[in-house]
């Protein structure tokens, strides 16, 4: 692992852990095992680090979910497959999910250029799963619904289930598979 990376990685794990606040360049530093100054060199400045951080994790995200779509037979499958993936990878220690749940358009990002570079990494995610409803609408294997509207609402399902689980003591042990269930049930013809 380069250095550049070294420090990538450790900020995702400080990031998550921390949050942006509470991260220091002192503790990235340490943390990697690189110089201090060579953060600045390769990153700029906390907010670009934080934001490349972001990024990563999303474009990890987006490969996950689009290779579990893939593994489906059908259209029905590949929905089940994301929405599976999508709650493994984030009660996956390696991760770094809760860069996301801190990096996203919808916190304190300052500027509007990063807000809106990050909008549109998160938009592909419901964009992947339309793709994936509208395949099974065309194979039979899912009911006729509005993709958009129901793409929302599943992803909105997935956040709050994850939120849930991660956030509050009020998660019951199988909020998860009891999700999936739901969601299957929902779109089954």
């Amino acid at each position: 692992m380069s250095k550049k990376e070294a420090l990538l990685h450790a900020a995702k794990e400080l990031f998550g852990e921390y949050g942006y606040a509470d991260t220091t360049f002192k503790k990235i530093s340490e943390r990697a095992g690189v110089a201090l100054g060579l953060l600045t060199h390769h990153y700029g400045n906390k907010e670009k680090l934080f934001l490349a951080a972001g990024i990563d994790v999303l474009e990890q995200f987006l490969g996950v979910l689009r290779d579990a779509s893939a593994r489906g037979k059908n259209g029905y499958e590949s929905v089940l497959n994301f929405c599976t993936a999508y709650l493994d990878f984030s009660i996956d220690k390696t991760s770094n999910w809760l860069v996301l749940v801190r990096c996203s358009p919808y916190s304190d990002m300052k500027t509007k250029t990063d807000r809106d570079m990050m909008y549109e990494k998160f938009n592909q995610v419901p964009r992947e799963l339309e793709a994936q409803l509208r395949r099974g609408i065309e194979d039979g294997s899912i009911r006729q619904l509005p993709v958009h509207e129901t793409a929302q609402v599943i992803i909105s399902m997935l956040v709050g289930a994850n939120r849930t689980r991660l956030l509050t003591p009020y998660a019951p042990p199988n909020l998860y598979e009891e999700a999936i269930r739901f969601i299957s049930r929902s779109i089954a013809p």
